[in-house]
């Protein structure tokens, strides 16, 4: 027979026990729920990409997710690596996401070349972004299947930077040292006469400081956080209404990451991605533009334009450099043509739109 003692027991550790759970069982939810995502860039958290695409874009996931979603922004490679190993750093879960330029590993996505040939974009990130987007879907999303593909982008126009006056001929290229940031845009300064060094952009600063360039490629909204009022006198555009040369991104996610989130909050991140997000980061720069020109201009430095007869000669070089990536990556075994044709066919349609 139990004992009035036992009785009294019984009911007690019940209880205790049901609380005990439920309490574990509110923790592990909430554990289950609660995610905190740490993305990196490479560049500096004033610039444009970072100011007017990725701060918004953090605020936007953890305001929809109603703050189950924590995202840690870390400019200038913070979290380690070079700018040249991001890809691989959220490949492998080191990070949980950030920005990637493919182009800094030459050779690894041939494909994505087609976008950043010569005057292949026009001088609108946004639009060009749109291009950008329609094209990796058909091409590129099997280069990109170990990671999840937030938006794919492009920046507004390339132009050169460089110490002493603006460039105004093909001829003014001969000899000077340029950084540029990939295969495409250095075979065209190659092309130009120039002596075309690769490098990702946080060694650029640096490499004009010491002397090792006399300048390189890069856009307007880039050159405030670089300090090229100081470090450079002229900024030269070509005329009309095509890039020199314009730079691939693209915007990912862990792809284990992302998969363990619960489908609400996947469904967040799906809402903040594709098309949307990619013509979001790419007007980024097209305001970050308006305002690297306007602080050049205000420094006191050269703001010059190629004519339009000088820029008719580079975009003809600008043709051979096409012809010959065709040519090469068909030997390769992929359709140059092909892809060079979807480019600029898709650009069309967004320059349409």
């Amino acid at each position: 027979m139990t004992s009035r003692q036992e009785i009294r027991l019984v009911p007690i550790t019940l209880r205790s026990l049901a609380l005990a759970a439920g309490l574990a069982s509110l923790a592990g939810l909430a554990t289950a729920q609660e995610v905190t995502l740490r993305f990196q860039h490479f560049v500096s958290p004033k610039s444009a990409n970072p100011t007017y695409f990725m701060d918004p874009w953090v605020k936007a996931i953890e305001e929809q997710s109603g703050g189950r979603i924590k995202v840690e922004l870390y400019p200038a490679m913070a979290l380690g690596g070079k700018a040249q190993s991001q890809y691989d750093l959220i490949r492998d879960g080191v990070i949980d996401g950030g920005w990637v330029i493919p182009g800094y590993q030459p050779g690894r996505f041939p494909e994505a070349e087609a976008l950043e040939l010569p005057f292949m974009m026009p001088k609108s990130g946004e639009v060009a972004s749109v291009a950008a987007w329609n094209f990796t879907q058909k091409h590129l999303m099997d280069d990109f299947a170990d990671v999840h593909l937030i938006a794919a982008h492009m920046h507004g126009p390339g132009l050169v930077h460089k110490k002493g006056p603006a460039i105004t001929s093909v001829e003014d290229f001969d000899g000077l040292k340029l950084r540029g940031p990939s295969r495409p845009a250095t075979l065209l300064l190659e092309k130009l006469g120039a002596t075309p060094v690769g490098m990702p952009v946080p060694g650029f600063p640096e490499a004009l400081a010491k002397g090792v360039l006399d300048g390189g490629v890069i856009t307007w909204e880039m050159s405030p956080s670089l300090k090229l009022d100081e470090l450079t006198d002229s900024h030269t555009d070509v005329a009309g209404d095509r890039a020199l040369y314009n730079l691939y991104f693209i915007w990912a996610m862990n792809k284990a990451k992302y998969e363990s989130l619960p489908d609400d909050l996947k469904a967040v991140i799906d809402a903040n991605s594709g098309l949307m997000a990619s013509a979001w980061a790419g007007k980024a720069h097209d305001t970050g533009d308006v305002e690297g020109r306007d602080a050049m201009a205000a420094a006191g430095n050269e703001i010059g334009e190629i004519s339009a007869e000088e820029t008719d000669r580079i975009e003809a070089l600008g043709e051979d450099v096409t012809a010959e990536w065709i040519a090469e990556v068909t030997a390769r075994g992929l359709d140059g043509a092909a892809l060079v044709e979807d480019a600029r066919a898709m650009v069309a349609a967004a320059v349409e739109q």
